[in-house]
């Protein structure tokens, strides 16, 4: 039985890597995540940032 209350979310999670530091191999990313429902994009350095913003958008 499907649950009536069933509320499907979606994001598009985009890794592009920027720089890695020579002196400590440290990678500098730049993230996008999409929220396809709300039609929103932002832009993150992390992907605990990232699943903040999904977190907070999903009332979590």
């Amino acid at each position: 039985m499907m649950n009536e209350l069933q509320l499907i979310q979606s994001f598009v999670v985009r890794c592009n890597l920027l720089d890695v530091s020579d002196g400590t191999g440290q990678k500098q990313w730049r993230i996008k995540v999409t929220h396809v429902q709300g039609e929103e994009e932002i832009t993150l350095t992390s992907l605990e940032e990232a699943l903040a913003y999904m977190k907070r958008t999903l009332g979590e």
